[in-house]
């Protein structure tokens, strides 16, 4: 191990690691990285199969995102957000309404995922509260979900691995089935779906309506609950009835939004207009932390008041609107512009899918799922009663590594080997991607 790997583990504290693995499995120290490949410090390469944690757009170090960011610091690196303000915040904003669902008109800036989250809760929660209806405060999610890791996101996330011992710390929140087709209660297929998942949502809307104050959902994929894709017609039907009950609609677009699903948000393949929408990761393809929460005139009007009516949303983050950061946003959708980039993805989805159920060849492949650049494959040990392989398989540890000796990386949710490719990839190098992980699980060993 060398001095800078030794050092990393005297210091550091990694996420999601138990870092007693690291004495046998050290990170990988990364020392440059250009369009979707990242360079090692022995002189290896790894196409990078999951955007790094699902950020990276159009490849690392793009020249005008760099650019951009050089620009800005020449005149201005950070200043407060609270009774000041800056161009590149100005123009961000502006551009982020008009690429956003119409009724989204304020935009309110924080630093990642989880903070736009908790910020669209409390200003669903307040916005109850600022127009006298106290009773809606509850709020309501899929028991699959995930929307981020402090405890606000936490709470309206599902109860797992991940979480599972901070309960005790969660506000109460209400949990319904999530649309899991796969693994469908009532055994239905894709094909002859008939939503009956809905209900639930349905029947709770009907009978609690008056206590519901929103209800969060991920957009047709939910990311790290294990890449489930459901029905565009159940997130159809949940605005509907949302709107029906006066409940707001959250819509966590953090992982989805910035063109993963072939469209510039997720919502854009049902046309449907939530009352908040969080969006992060891809908003500077990767380059610099930034988030927001968009809401309507509606909502941002319920705060607007005399300041002795005690309607303020008092809410920020140090780094809220950060002018570097907005710059680097700015530069990566000025590039989605100029190089066509939904245009361009859009005729690279169809043979992505197409390569993709290739791997219902492969007997431990038990679901193939994909929407846009995203894709999964569920394993199981056994395709008919569609077991799970056990927390002690490791079967994910074992592909990260089998990955790492073809140049990928691969890093499982669990049995769920998934795909959130850079948006710049090409056609060959897909190919390449998908022809070595054929090879990796059709080799696994259990």
């Amino acid at each position: 191990m060398n001095k800078w790997l030794k050092k990393d583990l005297q210091y550091n504290w990694h996420p999601y690691t138990q870092m007693k693995d690291c004495l046998s499995n050290p990170p990988i120290l990364i020392e440059r990285a250009k369009g979707i490949k990242l360079y090692d410090d022995k002189g290896n390469f790894y196409y990078d199969t999951i955007s790094s944690w699902w950020c990276n757009i159009h490849g690392h170090n793009h020249p005008e995102i760099k650019k951009a960011i050089i620009n800005q610091l020449k005149s201005l690196d950070h200043i407060l957000f609270a009774g000041f303000t800056h161009k590149s915040a100005i123009k961000l904003a502006e551009k982020l309404v008009s690429i956003s669902p119409d009724n989204l008109t304020k935009v309110f800036f924080s630093d990642n995922g989880s903070t736009a989250v908790e910020i669209a809760l409390k200003m669903s929660f307040q916005y109850w509260q600022n127009v006298d209806q106290k009773s809606k405060q509850k709020f309501v999610s899929l028991d699959y979900s995930y929307h981020g890791d402090t405890v606000g996101a936490m709470s309206v996330s599902g109860v797992d691995l991940f979480n599972e011992v901070f309960n005790p710390l969660f506000f109460k929140s209400i949990k319904i089935p999530t649309p899991y087709c796969y693994r469908c209660p009532v055994g239905r297929e894709r094909t002859n779906c008939d939503i009956e998942c809905i209900k639930p949502v349905e029947d709770l809307f009907k009978t609690k309506n008056k206590d519901i104050a929103g209800i969060i959902l991920e957009p047709l994929v939910m990311a790290a609950g294990g890449m489930i894709i459901y029905p565009s017609k159940y997130l159809k039907r949940v605005a509907s009835l949302a709107k029906k009950y006066n409940i707001h609609l959250i819509l966590d677009e953090v992982a989805t939004g910035f063109g993963r699903t072939g469209k510039m948000f997720a919502s854009e393949h049902v046309d449907v207009e939530p009352d908040l929408m969080c969006i992060s990761k891809g908003i500077t393809s990767g380059c610099l932390p930034l988030s927001a929460t968009l809401t309507t005139e509606d909502i941002y009007n319920a705060f607007y008041a005399d300041y002795e009516d005690k309607k303020t949303f008092y809410h920020g983050h140090t780094y809220t609107a950060n002018p570097i950061s907005c710059s680097a946003a700015l530069a990566s959708l000025k590039i989605f512009e100029e190089n066509n980039v939904l245009k361009n993805v859009n005729l690279l989805i169809p043979e992505f899918h197409k390569m993709l159920r290739e791997f219902k060849k492969i007997e431990i492949v038990g679901d193939v799922r994909c929407i846009g650049m995203i894709g999964a494959l569920e394993l199981v040990k056994d395709r008919e009663t569609k077991e799970k392989f056990s927390f002690k398989d490791r079967i994910g540890l074992k592909i990260y590594k089998e990955g790492l000796k073809q140049n990928l990386i691969l890093r499982p949710l669990g049995d769920i080997v998934y795909f959130f490719l850079p948006l710049s990839i090409k056609q060959k190098e897909v190919e390449l991607i998908i022809s070595r992980t054929f090879k990796i699980i059709k080799n696994l060993k259990g």
